[in-house]
């Protein structure tokens, strides 16, 4: 086979297999999301349970680094402490380490079986939760044949002349097959699919267990980095668990590759198989680090501090920053542009201060309120300056489409500010209440308000992108999430109600709160809809009223 054409196949494979990794991983976060984010908030009675959840977690999501951003974003939000978050990745690399082991058992003949089914599930039925569920079969199908395929492109390199050769200076250089499988691990963002292709790679014949045992460890040191990078930009609590893994895995890792230098290692008792072998030393390297790290999450976490210590000052050299450009004021289309830009920065600071709304409920944390609720006074600032840049630019030469775009800017810039004082004036002041009364939600009330807020937040998310775009289809599934989110309002209302007859303790002492909360969040996605509204009247797709003629 010419090389050309044999690295296109393995590169088409290896793509399939990431791209699979992800379709299983995204089923699961859309049929499960809030369950699993709930999950992993009240897993937090000590370090060896939260090892526990993250492996499960690891299982269910088919990632480690899944779990990892999950951790941080709720360390950043005061949810989970550093050293609890530590101790949940040690679990989830534990976790990703035994989802390798069962995708690598000879599973090929399920494949037609697995995309049969699955692509029926998703194609054929209406009902998103099943579709979900096609999804995830779907991908666990292409798991297995970008397997099959990546066997298959890789059997012409056990004849090449440069393949052996290669292997041969890897086997040779246990270092530098260190280093390249982390980097490899770290260029394809996925541990699970790293160590799938170099177990299929040694299976194959193609990879003996000389280099293959430094590879693996390679590629435990490659999957922490890639948490590391993917956080690099969050804040500091957040940046601390991954960092914080990434050292036990570095330490364990080089200290390993050292031993396997002096110590003599029989890689057959870890199986009759290379690629068995292979596999097996990735869990077992695994559990061994989960055993000896756990102890040290709490030292971890000090040293952490001492990695990326707080500034002295968190606002110093911060100064507001508007994209209202007023040496175009005179230019009608560029103005409007540059009013859009600071929209956007609206609803970006929206989506800050909504996303660990459900968090502050939980931790009831002082500072944190503050610090959302400064957050509201950037918007009102720019409200104002929306408002008053768009009356000054009416003062000049606009087209009839000009002025409609200036008055739906204003428009929204209100809706947007509105939205930042029901966070602010509604559900912060909610959590302090609840904190203060040391309330509790009900777990099921708990969940509703938690698949709710999701959902809002994932529509938060497509509101902007329908601001950027103006894409017409988009535009219609926003404005059909009001209508979807009211009816989840009045399920929820009946099941509280119903919660409420049981004598159900505290669904009464939260009876109130519950029912505000659940109607806040309504209220912003119906206020974030309105996003939509301009794209659909000017394509003639939005009626004037809902009442029937």
């Amino acid at each position: 086979m010419p090389l050309l054409l044999l690295l296109v196949h393995l590169g088409a494979a290896v793509m399939l297999l990431l791209w699979a990794v992800r379709m299983v991983r995204t089923g699961v976060e859309r049929a499960y999301g809030a369950g699993l984010r709930d999950a992993m908030r009240r897993a937090r009675r000590g370090s060896a349970f939260m090892a526990l959840a993250g492996a499960a977690l690891a299982i269910v999501l088919q990632s480690a680094t899944a779990v990892a951003v999950l951790a941080s974003g709720f360390a950043a939000s005061g949810v989970l402490s550093v050293s609890t978050g530590i101790a949940a990745l040690l679990g989830a690399d534990l976790g990703s380490a035994l989802v390798v082991k069962i995708l690598s058992f000879n599973l090929s003949e399920l494949v037609p079986l697995f995309i049969l089914a699955g692509a029926t599930m998703f194609l054929k039925f209406e009902n998103r939760t099943v579709r979900h569920y096609g999804r995830i079969v779907l991908g666990l199908g292409f798991i297995l044949l970008s397997l099959r395929m990546i066997g298959e492109a890789t059997a012409p390199l056990r004849e090449s002349v440069v393949a052996p050769q290669v292997v041969a200076y890897l086997a040779g250089d246990p270092l530098t097959a260190f280093l390249a499988a982390a980097l490899v691990a770290w260029f394809l963002h996925s541990s699970v699919a790293t160590l799938l292709l170099l177990a299929s790679f040694t299976a194959g014949g193609l990879l003996p267990i000389e280099a293959g045992l430094p590879m693996v460890l390679g590629a435990n040191l490659g999957g922490g980095v890639i948490a590391a990078w993917l956080t690099r930009s969050a804040p500091l609590a957040a940046r601390r668990i991954p960092v914080g893994n990434l050292v036990f895995r570095a330490v364990a890792a080089l200290a390993i590759l050292g031993l396997l230098q002096v110590v003599p290692f029989d890689a057959a008792a870890l199986g009759s198989r290379p690629a068995v072998q292979l596999v097996n030393f990735h869990v077992l390297f695994n559990i061994m680090l989960l055993i000896f790290a756990l102890p040290f999450v709490n030292p971890m976490a000090r040293l952490t501090e001492q990695l990326l210590p707080e500034p002295q000052d968190p606002l110093a050299g911060e100064t507001f920053r508007t994209a209202l450009d007023r040496s175009v004021i005179t230019k009608p289309a560029l103005a409007l542009a540059s009013a859009q830009r600071e929209l956007l920065r609206m609803g970006e600071t929206i989506e800050i201060m909504l996303r660990p709304v459900m968090d502050v409920f939980e931790t009831g944390d002082h500072k944190h309120i503050a610090r959302l609720r400064a957050l509201d006074e950037e918007l009102n600032r720019r409200h104002t300056g929306i408002k008053l840049f768009i009356a000054e630019v009416n003062r000049g030469q606009l087209t009839d489409a000009e002025a409609r775009k200036g008055l739906e800017l204003a428009s929204l810039a209100t809706d947007f500010e509105a939205i930042g004082d029901i966070i602010a004036k509604n559900l912060l002041v909610l959590a302090e209440e609840k904190a203060q009364r040391k309330l509790k939600f009900s777990q099921e009330g708990w969940r509703e308000m938690i698949a709710l807020h999701d959902r809002v937040m994932a529509n938060v998310q497509m509101a902007m992108n329908v601001h950027i775009s103006g894409d017409l289809d988009s535009a219609r599934q926003l404005a059909g999430e009001k209508a979807v989110l009211r009816k989840l309002e009045r399920e929820s209302q009946d099941k509280h109600l119903e919660r409420l007859k049981s004598g159900h303790v505290e669904s009464i002492e939260t009876s109130d709160m519950h029912l505000e909360i659940v109607r806040a969040i309504k209220e912003i996605n119906s206020l974030m809809a309105k996003v939509a509204y301009p794209i659909l009247k000017e394509s003639g797709q939005l009626l004037d009223s809902r009442l029937a003629s």
